[in-house]
C-alpha cells in the first residue's frame, strides 16, 4: 500500500470519526432540548394547577365566610405586604357578597412608613364604605411598628400572650465611613447642586443642621403614627408615656397597656365574634411558575434600598 492510499484511508477514518462525533453531539442536543421541553411543560402544568388550586381556595359552599387577609413579612412596595397586594385583597374581601367579617392576620415587624400608612388608610376607607362588615386584627408572632400601625385600623386587635406588639416609633438608618475612608485612602468625588443634596453622605461628617432637619421630619411622621393609633384604639389606651416611645412588649403586657383587646386566634375570631367559621384566604401564595417567571417583585434593588443605600423612613 503506497503513501497515497494510506493518506486516503486516514482521511476517511478522520471523516468517519468526525461524523460519529457529530452524531453524538446531535444526540446530546436532541436529548437536551427534549428535557428542556419536558421541564417547560411541567412548569406550565404546575402553574395552571397552582392557579386553579389558588382560585379553589375561595370556592366554598358556605353562605357566609370570614375573609382572611395576611400582612406578612417586611412592609414595602413590591412585597407581599404592600398596598397593591394587601389593598387588592381587602377590596376583593369586602366586595364578596359572602363576607360576614374580615380578619387581618398580622405577622410583620414593620417596614415602609408610606406603605403602612396607605394600607391603614385603605382599611379605614373600606370600614366606612362597608359599615356592616367588622374588621379584626389578629397578631400572631409579631405585630410591631408598621405591622401594628396597620392593626390599629381594625375594630379590635387580638394577639397571643407571647406575641411581640408595639414599637410605635420611626427610624431612618444611615452610616458613616469617614475615618475608614481616610485610613484606606478613599476619596469621595461626589458632585451635587443644592446645599444639602448630599445629606447623609457616608463619606463626609454629618452636619448638625441636617440632623435637626431629619429629627423634625421623623417627629412629624411619628406624630402621624401616634394619631393613627389613638384614632384606632381610643380610650382603650392607658396613659403610659412608654406606649409611643418605640418600646415593644409581649402580648400580656400589651393587653395591660390597651394595645390589644384580648387573646384569640383567627379561628376563634371567626367562630366567636364574626359567626362564620369558614375562613377564606384572600391573599393566595404565589405559584412556582410565578416565582420562576420573575413575578416576585422583591428585587435586588429593593433589598439594597432596605439596607439604607438610600434614605428610607421605616416604622
Amino acid at each position: 500500500m503506497n503513501d497515497n492510499e494510506q493518506t486516503a484511508i486516514k482521511s476517511l477514518e478522520r471523516i468517519a470519526i468526525e461524523g460519529i462525533n457529530e452524531q453524538k453531539r446531535a444526540r446530546r442536543w436532541n436529548i437536551f432540548f427534549r428535557l428542556l421541553f419536558i421541564l417547560i411543560g411541567v412548569l406550565i402544568f404546575m402553574g395552571v394547577v397552582g392557579g386553579i388550586a389558588s382560585q379553589g381556595q375561595r370556592l366554598t359552599t358556605a353562605a357566609e365566610i370570614t375573609a382572611v387577609v395576611d400582612v406578612k413579612g417586611v412592609i414595602m412596595d413590591g412585597a407581599e405586604a404592600s398596598l397593591d397586594v394587601v389593598g387588592g385583597a381587602l377590596n376583593d374581601a369586602f366586595e364578596d357578597s359572602r363576607t360576614k367579617g374580615v380578619v387581618l392576620r398580622i405577622n410583620s415587624p414593620g417596614g415602609s412608613a408610606v406603605q403602612s400608612a396607605m394600607i391603614y388608610d385603605e382599611i379605614v376607607r373600606l370600614r366606612a364604605a362597608y359599615p356592616d362588615i367588622p374588621v379584626y386584627a389578629v397578631i400572631e408572632d409579631v405585630g410591631a411598628s408598621g405591622g401594628y400601625y396597620i392593626a390599629a385600623a381594625a375594630t379590635d386587635i387580638f394577639a397571643n400572650k407571647s406575641s411581640i406588639v408595639g414599637s410605635i416609633g420611626v427610624r431612618l438608618d444611615s452610616f458613616g465611613v469617614v475615618e475608614a475612608a481616610k485610613k484606606l485612602g478613599i476619596e469621595s468625588r461626589q458632585v451635587t447642586a443644592g446645599k444639602h443634596k448630599a445629606m447623609l453622605d457616608p463619606f463626609r461628617p454629618v452636619a448638625e443642621a441636617e440632623v435637626e432637619h431629619l429629627r423634625t421630619m421623623l417627629a412629624s411622621t411619628h406624630q402621624q403614627f401616634i394619631d393613627a393609633v389613638k384614632q384606632g384604639r381610643g380610650d382603650r389606651l392607658t396613659s403610659s408615656d412608654d406606649i409611643f416611645s418605640g418600646l415593644f412588649w409581649a402580648g400580656l403586657a400589651a393587653k395591660d397597656l390597651g394595645l390589644v383587646d384580648d387573646f384569640k386566634t383567627v379561628k376563634e375570631v371567626a367562630r366567636d365574634l364574626i359567626g362564620a367559621e369558614e375562613t377564606v384566604d384572600f391573599i393566595v401564595p404565589k405559584t412556582l411558575l410565578d416565582k420562576l417567571s420573575g413575578q416576585v417583585k422583591i428585587s435586588a434593588r429593593q433589598v439594597l434600598m432596605e439596607m439604607q443605600l438610600s434614605p428610607n423612613l421605616s416604622f
